[in-house]
Order: C-alpha cells, then sequence, then structure tokens
C-alpha cells in the first residue's frame, strides 16, 4: 500500500516510521494516512508534551486511566525494585508470589460486595472475555448449562476481544468481524437525552427500560440468561450517566429471574465518580466486578475479576475432574505489574486520593454545567470527575449536526490547538481528567476548553 503522506515527513522521523509500520488500535485509518500521527514525547503531573515541544492539559487521564498523573515517581520505584528481586513469575500449576497475592488481598479488602476470588489479566477487555467465561463455567459445573446468554447494553463498552467485543454495543466494533457471537444480547441504554419518549420523564423512561429488560429475558427464557453486564457510567456511549433509580428498577428485574449482575468498573472503578467505585455512586449490588486502567495509573497493564466465594467453590471441584482449571494468560497477576498496582493502591489510600477527587469535583461539575448556556451544546452530563458535553445544531429541537460534518472532532481538534486533550464521542466531547488535579488546574482545562468552543461556533455558524 502506497502511503500518501509518505513525503511529508522527514526520512526516518517517528511520524514516517510510524505511518510506513503502526497499525493503530481504535483509529480512523484513512484519516491517519492523510493527517499523520501526533507524536507525545513526555509527560508529568496532568501535562504532556508533544515533540514538537507543545504542552497540553491531559484532559482524558490517557484512555481514562491515569489515575495519578505522569511521573509519579513512587510507582517508578515500585516497579524498579520488583523488577531487580522477581522480574517474572507464573501463577501457574499453583506457584505464586508476594505481590500478587497482597494485591488480591487489598483488592477484596476494598470491593463493595461480598468478594470471594481475583483472577489477574493484563486489560479489561480480557476482563471481561474471562467475565464470560466463568459465567459459562459456573452454570455447566453447577448443572444449569442452559444459562449461557449475556445481556449487554446498545452503545455499551465493555472490550474489544471476541467475547468482550461481542457484549460492547456500538456498531463500528462489530462492522467487518463478524460480531456479536451468539449468545449476546443486547437491550436499551439508559440515555434519556436521547432515548427518551417525548413528553417521558426520566422515572418513565427508566420504568420503561426496566420493562424491556424483563421483556427479553421473558422472551428468551429466564432459565437461559446467565449475567446482565453494564459500566455504571457509560464511558464511550459519551460519559452516560442513568437517571435516578435506573439500577434500581434494573436490578429488581435481575434478582426477580436469578440473573448475575457483571460490574464493569474499568472506567469507573477507583476513585472516578466521586466515590471509590460507580457501585457505590450508582447504587449497584455487584455479583462479580472488572477492574483495570486506574488498577495501576495505567503505568503497566494489569486488570481483574474479582467473583464471590459461592462461585468459586464448585471451581475446585469441577477442576479437580478434569486435571485443571483451564484458563489463564502467560502473564496473569505479573509480579511488576503486580507491585505497581499494589503500590499504585496504597498511594490512594495514603494521599486520600478519592476524598481529593471528590472534594475537586465539585469544581470540576461546576465548570462542566456551566457550559449548558453555550449555543452549541445540548446536554450536559457527568459525575465526580467524569463528564461530557453534547454539541448539537439547534438546543431546542435537539437536532444533531450531519454526520459529515463531525462536530465532535471539529471541537476536540480546536482543543487540541489551545493545549488541551478531550475526546469526541460522537457528537460529544467527554471530560476525565487525572484524578489528582486541583481546582487551579480545572479552571484552566476549561477556560482552554471554552476557547475550542468559541472557535467551533465560528465553524458550524460558517457551515
Amino acid at each position: 500500500m502506497s502511503d500518501p503522506l509518505h513525503n511529508e515527513f522527514a526520512p526516518g522521523s517517528i511520524e514516517a516510521k510510524d505511518l510506513a509500520h503502526m497499525l493503530h488500535p481504535a483509529t480512523n485509518l484513512a484519516e491517519h494516512h492523510r493527517n499523520g500521527p501526533a507524536v507525545h514525547q513526555r509527560a508529568e503531573g496532568v501535562y504532556l508534551w508533544d515533540n514538537k515541544g507543545k504542552q497540553y492539559i491531559e484532559g482524558m487521564a490517557g484512555l481514562w486511566c491515569t489515575a495519578l498523573g505522569y511521573g509519579e515517581e513512587e510507582l517508578v520505584r515500585a516497579a524498579e525494585q520488583q523488577l531487580r528481586k522477581l522480574s517474572y513469575s507464573q501463577l501457574f500449576a499453583g506457584k505464586t508470589h508476594e505481590p500478587g497475592v497482597l494485591l488480591a488481598e487489598k483488592l477484596k479488602a476494598m470491593m463493595p460486595f461480598d468478594a470471594g476470588r481475583v483472577f489477574f489479566g493484563l486489560s479489561g477487555s480480557d476482563a471481561n472475555d474471562t467475565q464470560m467465561k466463568l459465567m459459562w463455567y459456573y452454570h455447566n459445573v453447577v448443572g444449569k448449562p442452559e444459562r449461557k446468554k449475556i445481556i449487554s447494553r446498545r452503545s455499551g463498552y465493555h472490550g474489544v476481544t471476541v467475547a468482550s467485543g461481542s457484549l460492547t454495543g456500538l456498531a463500528p466494533f462489530h462492522a467487518h468481524f463478524d460480531l456479536p457471537i451468539p449468545g449476546v444480547l443486547h437491550t436499551s441504554a439508559p440515555y434519556y437525552y436521547r432515548e427518551a419518549h417525548e413528553g417521558e420523564t426520566e422515572d418513565d423512561f427508566t420504568t420503561r427500560l426496566a420493562n424491556e429488560l424483563d421483556d427479553l429475558i421473558r422472551a428468551e427464557g429466564p432459565e437461559t440468561i446467565a449475567a446482565f453486564i453494564a459500566e455504571p457510567v457509560m464511558g464511550v456511549a459519551g460519559v452516560v450517566v442513568p437517571p435516578d433509580g435506573y439500577y434500581a428498577k434494573i436490578q429488581e428485574v435481575l434478582r426477580r429471574h436469578r440473573v448475575f449482575f457483571i460490574d464493569d468498573e474499568v472506567i469507573c472503578g477507583f476513585g472516578r465518580t466521586g466515590q471509590p467505585f460507580g457501585a457505590q455512586a450508582l447504587g449497584i449490588e455487584p455479583t462479580t466486578m472488572t477492574v483495570a486502567k486506574a488498577l495501576s495509573s495505567a503505568y503497566l497493564p494489569i486488570s481483574a475479576v474479582v467473583i464471590p466465594e459461592f462461585m468459586y467453590e464448585p471451581f475446585v471441584e469441577a477442576s479437580g475432574e478434569v486435571g485443571t482449571f483451564g484458563h489463564g494468560f502467560t502473564y496473569s497477576g505479573h509480579p511488576v505489574c503486580a507491585a505497581v498496582a499494589l503500590r499504585c493502591l496504597e498511594l490512594m489510600e495514603e494521599r486520600k486520593i478519592f476524598a481529593h477527587a471528590a472534594t475537586v469535583a465539585e469544581t470540576f461539575q461546576a465548570r462542566l454545567h456551566a457550559l449548558a448556556d453555550h449555543p452549541l451544546v445540548g446536554d450536559v452530563r457527568g459525575v465526580g470527575l467524569i463528564g461530557a458535553v453534547e454539541l448539537v445544531a439547534n438546543k431546542a429541537t435537539r437536532e444533531r449536526f450531519p454526520a459529515p460534518v463531525k462536530i465532535g472532532i471539529e471541537c476536540m481538534n480546536r482543543a487540541l490547538d489551545h493545549g488541551l486533550i478531550v475526546r469526541a464521542l460522537g457528537d460529544s466531547v467527554a471530560f476525565c481528567p487525572p484524578l489528582v488535579i486541583n481546582d487551579k488546574e480545572i479552571d484552566e482545562m476549561f477556560a482552554r476548553f471554552e476557547r475550542a468552543l468559541a472557535d467551533t461556533l465560528i465553524y458550524a455558524n460558517a457551515l
């Protein structure tokens, strides 16, 4: 394939090598070859610099993940010490190591439900893949092999492996990949701004969604449904915060049909919502939980699936019958990743990061909601230190911009011009700064975004 930009970057430059050699995840590859890559070179705290020396405020914590910001020496030190002491050790065949055991113990103690066991992976995607496999495994070994189907939500995001990509309810992650696989169902998302019927109150809306879930379960057969999976706040959907009462009604349906609740805390976990976990902020009672991202502040890749003891107990006998519990990864509970994650959680406690995040969230949410009066902003939504604005062509009618306008991407690019990293999610623009951000930095972040909005309005008015 010829590279349309091969003459625009110096031979041997990082940009030229990127275009020649890389296959980028979650990227419009056609646009990438037209525009070339943005090269990030260094970062510290809540700031990042590119290879041209330009500074940016990190308004997205990387990919919703760098909770403690960049350049945290305590995490660097934890990694270095563990690398020198035990750079690798497996957990297969009963082997273990101190960092993994202590991290599992720490995580169990933090859980907002009766946690029993912790399984380690490397990403939210493989963790949610594991969740599906464990649901199948559990129901097989307890004599309910018909309970296999998993219900997710349209617009939800749970990863990109074959299983977790199927749970994801976004069309671009299915197209050309032959997803979703059989046995994965999708119900409506609690996206009140876009999905409510005319004149429908939030209470009416959440009741309708609960009834829709109940109808789906009954139509499929309750005896065939293993679990329902949900993010407390839907991140990639555009930071969709469910209306009050939504989870209470959903969980009533799940209890009625004895369906497990998989709580996907990959984005919301570890203080993002103003509570330690999104489950506590949104009123969720999980059966199992997925965590990743902020678990190590993204310094090293690690994820975890936490399950109750009642699920673990039949695994023991079943694995004895076949000779092994046949699931796991070479890097499950990698000792260096585990050591960094453990120190990350310790730092969160020592520095009272959750309390700090809840406090500065007041400034964050005030500045975010002040954008509601802007001519382009149709909806503002958020909780804790996560939020989004949805841009519209007409505030009164909620009319969208035509898709080719790509208004969200335009706004995101204008933010980059002003030294701010945010993320376009369709016509919504998301914010998710590091939890260590302070009030002054929040004000600076939104000042830069307001300038980007002004530029975007000029662009929209010229259409």
